[in-house]
Parts: structure tokens; sequence; C-alpha cells
């Protein structure tokens, strides 16, 4: 079976860390990886972020993240 695209990068802190996470169309996370590597600065060129990790529709992606790392965090919708 094939994997859905990334719709969704977030950039969020994780435990003193930047992490990077693509999630699908559903919040179903695809991959995680450094937020400091050159495809996150690729992939966000252009786009601007959403601070919408608090919001409801994030909370079972986002579980393992405090509150105050999902209100700084930045969400991009990417281009499929």
């Amino acid at each position: 079976m094939r994997q859905k695209p990334a719709r969704f990068l977030v950039v969020i802190d994780s435990a003193g860390e930047m992490i990077a996470r693509m999630f699908d169309d559903t919040r179903k996370l695809l991959v995680d990886f450094d937020a400091s590597s050159s495809e996150v600065a690729v992939m966000t060129q252009g786009l601007v972020p959403t601070n919408e990790a608090l919001e409801p529709a994030w909370n079972t992606a986002l579980a393992g993240h405090s509150a105050t790392e999902r209100r700084a965090a930045e969400v991009y919708l990417l281009d499929v």
C-alpha cells in the first residue's frame, strides 16, 4: 500500500531540541527529523506558518508535547 503524501510540517520543540514532524492529511505521523536540516528550509520556502498546534485537531498527533511546546510550534501546510 502506498503511503499518503505529507500535508503538514510541524516544527516543534521536544525536550529542548527542535524537531520537524511531517503528517498526512489525517494528521498521521509520517516521519520526524532534526528541524535544523536543510530540508526544512527548502520545504518551507515561501510558506507562512500558523500557530494552530493547540487546536483540538492536533491533540492526538501532538499528545507527547506540552502546551508550551505546542503554543510555540509552527505548522506549515505543504503543497502536494
